[in-house]
């Protein structure tokens, strides 16, 4: 467990969980939503043991984490929607999952978190990072290190606790389409909220 306050640290201490993230460890860190349990997408066999610890179905859908909007447009299926582009104007870095098209049909999600931790460690990890909440598949998402703990202890490489979560409840995730959008969870971000931007 690294114990970071989120107002004031030395980021440099977070190169040992980025190289760890990095080799295809799991690590767990907080977003200013809930705590999050990362896997980098590129390592062998990293995804696959995430959705083992969680307990989630080999189909469920990852999201991308990622440091700032220059990683995400690295990312994200090409050309990208003008509505996507707004709402990472007016959201990002914040609570808002993206769902970019993707020629699978079933797109890609991307997020770009504001909290000092996650998007530090995310840059010094430099790789593609899936962060589902971190919990059972099923049970409430972590707030807090000790709820990650009380899930994961042993199972897990590395917790960094940053504190509690501002908000304390998952984002909220937008699907953008062609002519359109969807609102697939509504989260932190209000749906009315969204709306003034969607048209």
């Amino acid at each position: 467990v690294l114990r970071l306050s989120p107002d004031g640290y030395d980021a440099s201490r977070l190169d040992r969980p980025a190289a760890l993230l990095r080799a295809g460890g799991l690590v767990a860190f907080p977003t200013e939503t809930v705590y999050g349990l990362g896997a980098s997408r590129n390592a062998p066999g990293a995804v696959e043991r995430l959705l083992q610890v969680r307990r989630s179905p080999a189909e469920k859908l990852l999201t991308l984490h990622v440091a700032n909007v220059q990683a995400a447009l690295a990312q994200a299926p090409k050309p990208v929607p003008p509505l996507a582009r707004r709402l990472m104007t007016r959201f990002w870095p914040g609570p808002l999952t993206i769902v970019f098209p993707g020629p699978d049909g079933r797109g890609i999600g991307i997020r770009c978190p504001a909290h000092r931790i996650a998007a530090d460690l995310l840059a010094r990890a430099g790789v593609p990072v899936v962060l589902p909440s971190a919990n059972r598949s099923g049970d409430p998402p972590a707030v807090s290190a000790a709820e990650v703990l009380k899930a994961f202890e042993g199972e897990i490489d590395w917790v960094i606790d940053g504190g509690p979560c501002r908000y304390g409840k998952p984002s909220s995730v937008v699907r953008v389409r062609p002519g359109g959008w969807d609102l697939l969870r509504e989260g932190a971000i209000p749906k009315a909220l969204i709306a003034e931007l969607a048209y």
